[in-house]
């Protein structure tokens, strides 16, 4: 199994017309008894589990592409392809499927397809099935043989056929060597004839015609035949730019020519596809699949060939972060690197992850942290896209690199912290650099992609390592821009504020939203730091500074950082925005903007109607005590009236409450003359009374305080012509049994509840019934139910 002539990559055709890696493995033919026939076994290398059994049959066409590949349909849309490591190996599967088939070894192609919508028509058009005869090729049947291949592109039968034709008689290098004339007699008619011819073939989508059309001698007089568009006053000079303006640098000698061929085929051939060919239309597209894939294999093969090169990539990390290099060589290096792993992308998610693992393992990381920091403007642009690349590919990888940093320098160089300084000194009047680095941060602290990660603690360390190490270099251009603001205080209610400090600059304002965005984000994702973080810097505070400024977007970005914080209906956060009176500065803006109505006026009442709809009662009870004087003169919407209501009913309902427990003289004296009623009923027994006199004694005198008290209570209660709320009522207790014991206080303030509708029947009712039925058995009554 460790013969590599026989190791291949299985490849399979999705529904976006893009090949997906199934594995690799080995590959052999053997008798299947299962299938009655020879076939093609492909085992995993890495635990030998099958990846492929597919029988070699008769009436299948195989095709064999660039020397390594072969590629067939075993079913309506699946298409199957082995790739090769070595030409040897697919030289031999293939002599084995043209035996099975009987065919010659010496095809590339071992069946001619019938399309089976034209199964029907077969009868109607002999004449087309048999082989297409090619008119000569001379400059005087240029015309003719444009016709022909331009009307064969509807059936899929008369394209194999011409396919065939043009291979076998080696007719693609007759009509090139034809372009060569037309072009120094500058026949222009027979150019514009050439180009529908080559572009016809292309259309073919027949890889055996791509490795002769691609191959060093030809492709250039390929690019030259599709420079004359007959479209076009003026032919392109595609072939100028390939080989003057377009240069291949090599930052490292490529040594390998099999390697640099592949460079420059797969360029040139990317070059046509997206710049030369015209869009295809809806009827085209698939014309070109073959095309794409044979730039897609290439590509595989090319990031394979370099990632195998262990010499060379070193010598690219060893030189990009070496002080002595130039910064001309330091910028191709990195480019370099940056085009890698663009290349990269076109590999599958097992072949991507060995591939980043080889550069992560070559110090990546760590280079990135130099070259971020240098002041070449394309360098440092370069490095964040390959940044990009690392961070989307695996964040965890990124996470596990900076949290062993600390260990090795300080915080002012730690790889996070380069990466925020960058967002920060974006130089860039629309902060597209910033914007980019800002998304990177984001998805380096988003705990949604630490769940899965196998170190079930890396969501805890790494936001520990955060905060403690990163948070202040983010935040510190907010508290430098909110430093001074410390009188707000002392501003008239209402009265338009003016901080020096806020910032007019537009390219700082959108900086501060940015960085805002991200402690949004972090409000509602990291709930614990987060919020130790706000309460220990005050930074709502500092935030709600930005409503004075003049750039609404920014002030909107405040408001949705305090909306975040109060949609959490955390009683924490509450207290923290009571205790700091951090609803002013909101009010302020809310009066100063006036009649206007705006995105601002909505934001800053759709923050109130949250909290009136949710019935935050702290929060209710801080804005209308302190600004609904301010407040009661909106009335376009009734969301402050509805707070002050909410408020209202939430007073009368704790009134209420107190009247329920309040009792009078009256009541008692009541109860007293039951209780020695009761006395009286119990005396027709001795022995029972007996029994009873150290229990009743023991009452009475207890029962004797406890009215005395109430007495006092009710006395007091009487008197007062205000519906105060005493700070607590006398406690009734029973030393016969512990559960009697029971509290009959109010809370000293009131736990503020409102209700949309007055007459409710409130959850707390449950509770003071159930008080009234152990009220039932107080001590009062206890020698009642002992007699």
């Amino acid at each position: 199994m460790s013969d590599t002539r026989r190791r291949v990559k299985v490849y399979t055709l999705n529904e976006d017309r893009q090949w997906d890696d199934r594995g690799t493995g080995h590959v052999s033919s053997t008798f299947v008894e299962r299938l009655k026939g020879i076939s093609l076994l492909v085992r995993a290398e890495s635990d030998g589990s099958l990846l492929l059994e597919s029988k070699i049959s008769p009436n299948t066409a195989y095709q064999k592409q660039q020397d390594t590949l072969i590629v067939w349909s075993e079913a309506d849309n699946y298409d199957l392809a082995l790739s090769f490591q070595e030409k040897a190996g697919c030289d031999e599967i293939w002599e084995k499927i043209c035996q099975v088939q009987g065919k010659d070894p010496a095809l590339d192609i071992t069946q001619d397809p019938i399309d089976e919508s034209e199964e029907d028509h077969f009868e109607e058009i002999p004449e087309t099935t048999h082989l297409v005869e090619l008119p000569p090729c001379e400059l005087g049947r240029l015309e003719e043989i444009a016709d022909l291949v331009t009307s064969v592109l509807s059936s899929p039968i008369r394209r194999e056929k011409l396919a065939l034709a043009l291979m076998s008689e080696g007719y693609i290098k007759k009509l090139l060597g034809l372009f060569r004339v037309c072009e120094d007699l500058d026949n222009r008619e027979g150019l514009h004839h050439l180009y529908e011819i080559v572009r016809g073939v292309l259309f073919l989508n027949k890889a055996a015609l791509f490795e002769v059309m691609f191959s060093d001698d030809c492709i250039m007089d390929v690019v030259g035949c599709l420079e004359y568009d007959p479209a076009l006053v003026q032919p392109k000079r595609h072939r100028e730019f390939l080989t003057k303006t377009a240069k291949f640098k090599e930052v490292i000698p490529i040594t390998d020519s099999e390697l640099r061929q592949k460079i420059h085929q797969t360029y040139r051939v990317q070059y046509i596809q997206d710049i030369i060919l015209p869009t295809p239309s809806v009827f085209e597209e698939n014309f070109l699949s073959t095309l794409t894939s044979f730039i897609f294999f290439n590509k595989v093969e090319i990031v394979s060939m370099l990632q195998e090169d262990e010499k060379f990539l070193t010598e690219v990390f060893a030189q990009l972060t070496d002080e002595a290099t130039e910064e001309s060589k330091r910028r191709e290096l990195v480019n370099f690197v940056k085009e890698f792993c663009a290349f990269s992308q076109t590999l599958q998610p097992q072949n991507r992850d060995a591939f980043y693992k080889t550069l992560a393992n070559l110090g990546i990381l760590p280079a990135l942290e130099i070259v971020m920091g240098m002041d070449d403007l394309q360098v440092r642009a370069a490095a964040i896209d390959i940044f990009s690349y690392l961070v989307e590919f695996s964040p965890s990888m990124v996470r596990e690199f900076v949290m062993q940093e600390p260990q090795q320098t300080e915080d002012d160089v730690l790889l996070i912290n380069v990466v925020i300084k960058q967002m920060i000194c974006d130089s860039d009047p629309e902060l597209g650099g910033a914007v980019q680095l800002m998304g990177l941060l984001r998805t380096l602290i988003d705990p949604e992609n630490m769940l899965a990660s196998t170190n079930k603690t890396e969501k805890t360390e790494f936001l520990s390592f955060f905060y403690k190490y990163c948070m202040h270099v983010l935040t510190a251009p907010l508290l430098a821009n909110t430093a001074h603001d410390k009188n707000s205080k002392d501003h008239p209610e209402g009265s338009a504020k003016i901080n020096p400090v806020c910032p007019d600059n537009f390219q700082t304002a959108q900086l501060l939203a940015l960085i805002l965005e991200l402690l949004t984000f972090c409000v509602e994702h990291h709930t614990y730091h987060i919020k130790t973080y706000i309460m220990n810097k005050d930074l709502l505070r500092r935030v709600l500074v930005l409503m004075n400024s003049k750039h609404t977007f920014l002030a909107l970005c405040a408001l949705r950082f305090m909306r975040r914080i109060i949609g959490l209906k955390d009683e924490y956060y509450n207290r923290y925005i009571i205790k700091g009176n951090l609803f002013e500065p909101v009010i302020n803006a809310l009066l100063d903007n006036g009649t206007r109505y705006n995105l601002l006026n909505s934001a800053i009442i759709e923050l109130f109607e949250f909290i009136k709809v949710e019935d935050i009662k702290s929060l209710i009870a801080h804005i209308v005590d302190n600004f609904y004087k301010a407040l009661e003169s909106i009335e376009y919407v009734q969301t402050f009236k509805g707070l002050k209501g909410r408020y209202e009913q939430e007073k009368d309902r704790q009134s209420q409450k107190l009247n329920r427990y309040r009792r009078d003289a009256r009541s008692l004296d009541e109860d007293e003359e039951l209780w020695f009623n009761d006395e009286d009923e119990d005396e027709d027994g001795e022995a029972v009374e007996r029994r009873m006199d150290d229990d009743f004694s023991d009452s009475y005198e207890k029962f004797m305080e406890a009215k005395k008290g109430a007495a006092n209570g009710a006395n007091g209660a009487n008197n007062a012509k205000s519906a105060t709320i005493p700070p607590a009522s006398p406690a009734v207790t029973s030393n016969t049994s512990s559960s009697s014991v029971k509290t009959v206080a109010l809370p000293a303030t009131p736990v503020v509840k409102t209700a949309l509708v007055g007459l409710v029947d409130y959850p707390d009712d449950e509770d003071e019934e159930e008080e009234d039925e152990e009220e039932e058995q107080s001590p009062r009554k206890r020698p009642r139910l002992s007699s």
